[in-house]
């Protein structure tokens, strides 16, 4: 029965860990999850919806705690590479000082391997998997958008074949470690959104 394998997509666009502190209890513990998949961070660490890495840390600590309390397992997804010349025309170059852009994101990422550790969650290197594949910079077929593939300087959402690779990644991923393949929510900003249709690229 299709109801069996029920996947919720509760990313939101612009969310930061709270604005998921937030919404935790509607848009993900509600469902009772037997899986929930994890991933925020991208956000936390750009200037508009900026969070202190100390507050990031306590606030991811929380949602994670709320998310196990209920018996749901939690697989965390680290956050991915920058295309920085493009990132550097939305955001200033200043406000990432002194760590830098990457600084800054492996600073968020060793947080989430620590707190991954801590809660003895599941963790995915998707930020690795992303530096070992490369395209993200200027050329068409980058994963990240850009100039040639969707008309615009964005350097941090995907192309549609970025989100497939994310798709496929999480799915080998939930299979090699006999994860529950029904009950799962997925949890997080845009990122973890993708397209969420089925009449778009």
């Amino acid at each position: 029965v299709a109801a069996d394998f029920k996947v919720i997509n509760a990313g939101i666009g612009g969310n930061n860990t709270v604005d998921l502190l937030k919404r935790i209890d509607k848009d993900c513990l509600a469902h009772k999850p037997k899986l929930t998949i994890l991933m925020v961070g991208t956000n936390d660490m750009n200037s508009a919806k900026y969070i202190p890495l100390a507050d990031y840390e306590n606030n991811l600590n929380q949602i994670v705690k709320k998310i196990k309390a209920t018996g749901s397992k939690v697989l965390m997804m680290t956050i991915l590479p920058c295309y920085e010349p493009d990132l550097l025309t939305r955001h200033k170059a200043e406000f990432y000082q002194p760590e830098g852009v990457e600084g800054r994101r492996k600073q968020v990422n060793a947080v989430i391997k620590k707190l991954a550790a801590k809660h003895k969650a599941h963790l995915l290197d998707l930020g690795h998997r992303f530096l070992a594949i490369g395209h993200l910079g200027t050329d068409k077929d980058s994963l990240i958008q850009n100039m040639a593939n969707s008309n615009k300087r964005d350097g941090i959402h995907l192309t549609a074949t970025g989100y497939r690779f994310i798709g496929l990644s999480v799915y080998d991923f939930i299979i090699n470690h006999k994860l529950p393949v029904s009950g799962i929510v997925c949890f997080g900003d845009s990122i973890t959104r993708g397209d969420g249709s089925i009449d778009r690229d």
